[in-house]
């Protein structure tokens, strides 16, 4: 069992698991205005508490959010990882969970560490003669990924940096992600946390669960493009680009991914 702090913050949990069953098939992101800062409203107006994004699940956000606690493990930290065909909408899942699980357990208990953050930077890529199929798994550092998630569920008393990912520069950025001391969670997500070679096998071996993003093959597509144009690629470039390496590596997940510990329909 979890004590002090901790088991009064997952009793807290428990208690509005019952009041939220009313709503679970429609899970917005917004708490109240106490619970988002600490502080009570003395205010003679009220203040409008910030409105955090919004996701639709299956099963439905607060039974995610209820099972992710329940990783939490008596002493150390638990890491959940969150995989998908790219486009399937991990980093939303990802994010509403982190910020659900900020919400309820407070900001520093609670950690987010993308993937990402293991590209191959471009000067590497031409090295190795991979640039035009950047995002492969094998333009990742696997085996990296799969350290740093060592070293998140064993070193607990000081800080650990990961690399992040600069969308812009489209390349990684190291020490560029703090996951402090009290941090008891952390989630990650990215496309090939499912796949059976050795360093994917490592990583995942890391994980307390696995669960797999799944959304409507026509939308993610849509949402590829979308990102890519967003992030300086010209339209057409980016439908080529979808075309030609986004959904290679998703047949390749689609064909070669393990079972998940759960399914995630994000719709």
């Amino acid at each position: 069992m979890l004590q002090g702090h901790d088991a009064q913050a997952l009793a807290l949990v428990a208690a509005e698991d019952l009041a939220d069953q009313a709503s679970l098939h429609r899970v917005g992101l917004e708490e109240d205005e106490g619970a988002l800062h600490g502080v009570v409203d003395h205010a003679p107006h009220p203040i409008e508490a910030p409105t955090l994004p919004c996701v639709e699940t299956l099963p439905p956000l607060d039974e995610l959010v209820s099972r992710a606690v329940a990783l939490v493990p008596e002493t150390g930290r638990a890491v959940l990882g969150v995989a998908g065909l790219p486009g399937a909408g991990k980093t939303t899942l990802a994010g509403a969970l982190v910020a659900r699980l900020r919400g309820r357990l407070g900001d520093d208990v609670v950690g987010h560490v993308p993937m990402d953050g293991f590209h191959l930077a471009d000067v590497e890529l031409d090295r190795l003669g991979l640039r035009h199929v950047k995002g492969h798994p094998d333009t990742f550092d696997a085996w990296g990924y799969a350290a740093l998630l060592a070293r998140l569920r064993r070193e607990t008393s000081e800080v650990v940096y990961a690399p992040g990912f600069e969308r812009g520069l489209e390349q990684p950025v190291a020490g560029a992600v703090p996951v402090a001391a009290s941090v008891r969670v952390v989630v990650t997500e990215g496309n090939y946390l499912l796949l059976p070679d050795p360093s994917w096998s490592r990583a995942r071996g890391e994980l307390a669960e696995t669960w797999l993003v799944e959304t409507d093959d026509e939308l993610r597509v849509r949402r590829l493009v979308a990102r890519h144009v967003e992030f300086g690629k010209p339209p057409a470039y980016a439908e080529e680009w979808v075309a030609r390496s986004d959904e290679a590596n998703a047949r390749l997940v689609r064909a070669a991914s393990v079972p998940p510990d759960l399914v995630v329909t994000l719709r």
